[in-house]
């Protein structure tokens, strides 16, 4: 004979005729219940303590006099279920781990492999067998809805692969991601589509996307992104230096899903294959701005318009309607994303960053200095301060301020002879006459070693025995500076001049003078003298 399981609602429809008076036999055929059975449903309710006539039965009552009559859960096994049994302690094998393994088959392997045996049963029939008889775990969780974010509040990223798209750049083509920037009050969305998932593109991503929404929430959720979050943790994960920055230029909070944790952020984590399949899937794409163009397109009119499934309202109508007003006002400029790095100082006042030169001062050499650097300044930190600032250059470019280099120093680096000879006038009007005849000509800057010298010699000497050798040295022209230092260890500058600084040079009558036919070098015979 077969059971048929009796649902509280008819044992409450037995109890509330009965209660009205109704003779049981009549109850028998309005329910369909025999007579011993409406009895059975009338003696426990009396023994649960209903007064028969006195008060109408309730859920309650009904309920626990159905936990009384309820069969045991043992049962005879199904069809299905009957099959199964037969090849249980194979189904446990398979999902028993190995000696080597951590973990036995997948369900779903098990299932394509019982159907190669030819034992045909409903995946969701398998898995209820599974957790009953061969101890598979269920790992399903009771799960709780989280409160409905306020209007503004909430926007939720994530990057997803889309697929192979032409770059003209290449002439190859290239794997194309997208950043999905979804709100979390009426799931109207954005797409930025882009070839990499640096710092510079999220933030890019993300930009267009305010700018898109006409406006910035108030909390932003994020994967555990190499480029947003350098150390991933539950509590206190740790941001890039970049993305923090940018976070307070906005105005949002960052608000990272924990580790291996896709349902932390789950309204964009089920856009991301709604994306691939409804938008890129199936299409003909001739590079990434075509891309971008159709992604911007199919915001607004396919994933704006359609019923949401959770929500049962269309996006895009909600966003106009409630959440547009709500959003951060974009105030302030598009933001200038900039590179962080760690550089140090060589010995020639420089540091090496981005494939350019920057000079820094003289007391920072062989120390490690901090770079910011975005599209137009580069600025350099010393603990904590800002200590030089230059304009961003091109890779193989320099920028070099030559006051960052020693006094003795600048003049060489410069090749500015004039600076020099100004230098050499204030030590002494003879030094400074003697320094203009040293560095005159058209190359001047290869005589400047010399120049440094002449300046060295002063502060050896004193300036007053160098003026007087080069008072010496002018009235004989021997412009060059070893003559001056010869003059000085000699100590010929003690000497009297033979002649006045400013008189004229008179020339010496010519002695020995030759015939022009002297010089000629044509053979002569001996019969032609």
């Amino acid at each position: 004979m077969t059971y048929r399981e009796i649902a509280m609602w008819e044992i409450l429809e037995v109890l509330r005729r009965v209660g009205r008076g109704e003779s049981k036999s009549a109850v028998a055929r309005t329910t369909g219940h025999s007579r011993m059975t409406v009895r059975r449903y009338v003696r426990t309710a009396v023994e649960l303590g209903w007064e028969l006539g006195a008060e109408e039965p309730s859920e309650e009552l009904a309920a626990q006099v159905y936990a009384r009559h309820r069969p045991a859960s043992e049962r005879s096994p199904g069809e299905a279920e009957a099959r199964l049994l037969g090849h249980r302690d194979q189904i446990k094998q398979w999902l028993k781990p190995g000696p080597t393994e951590k973990r036995g088959l997948r369900l779903t392997k098990v299932h394509e492999l019982l159907r190669r045996r030819n034992v045909q049963v409903p995946y969701s029939t398998l898995y209820r067998f599974a957790v009953k008889h061969c101890g598979f775990s269920d790992r399903r969780r009771v799960t709780v809805r989280k409160a409905d974010c306020e209007p503004g509040e909430l926007a939720e990223i994530d990057f997803g692969r889309l697929g192979l798209i032409p770059s003209p750049e290449t002439g190859r083509r290239r794997t194309a991601w997208a950043l999905i920037v979804t709100l979390g009050h009426s799931r109207h969305l954005y797409v930025h589509t882009t070839f990499s998932q640096k710092i510079h593109h999220l933030i890019e991503g993300l930009e267009d996307a305010w700018s898109f929404f006409g406006g910035c929430t108030r909390r932003v959720v994020v994967d555990n992104l190499k480029t947003a979050i350098i150390k991933a943790d539950r509590y206190d994960p740790i941001f890039q230096r970049t993305f923090e920055e940018y976070a307070r230029y906005r105005g949002f909070i960052i608000d990272p899903a924990p580790p291996y944790m896709p349902t932390g952020k789950p309204i964009v984590e089920r856009a991301v294959p709604y994306v691939r399949d409804n938008f890129f899937r199936g299409e003909s794409w001739m590079d990434l701005d075509h891309v971008q163009r159709e992604a911007i397109r199919w915001c607004l009119q396919t994933a704006g318009t359609r019923i949401h499934g959770t929500t049962r309202k269309r996006p895009l109508a909600v966003f106009e309607n409630v959440e547009r007003e709500q959003l951060l006002p974009l105030t302030r400029e598009r933001y200038d994303p900039p590179t962080w790095a760690e550089c140090k100082v060589h010995p020639d006042h420089h540091i090496n960053f981005g494939k350019a030169l920057y000079s820094v001062p003289t007391r920072y050499i062989r120390q490690q200095v901090w770079v910011r650097a975005d599209s137009g300044l580069v600025r350099i930190y010393a603990d904590g301060s800002l200590i030089k600032t230059h304009p961003r250059q091109e890779p193989g470019g320099r920028s070099t301020d030559y006051d960052d280099y020693p006094a003795e120093l600048t003049p060489y680096a410069l090749r500015d002879p004039q600076r020099i000879i100004r230098q050499a006038t204030e030590l002494s009007s003879d030094i400074g006459r003697f320094m203009e005849q040293l560095l005159s000509g058209t190359l001047p800057w290869t005589k400047i070693r010399q120049a440094q010298k002449l300046l060295r010699l002063s502060k050896k000497y004193g300036e007053h025995r160098v003026a007087s050798a080069c008072r010496r040295a002018l009235a004989f022209e021997l412009i060059n500076v070893r003559r001056v230092e010869s003059i000085l260890l000699k100590d010929l500058d003690q000497l009297e001049l033979p002649i006045a600084q400013d008189a004229a040079v008179i020339p010496i009558e010519t002695r020995f003078l030759r015939s022009p036919r002297s010089f000629s070098h044509s053979p002569t015979k001996e019969s032609d003298s």
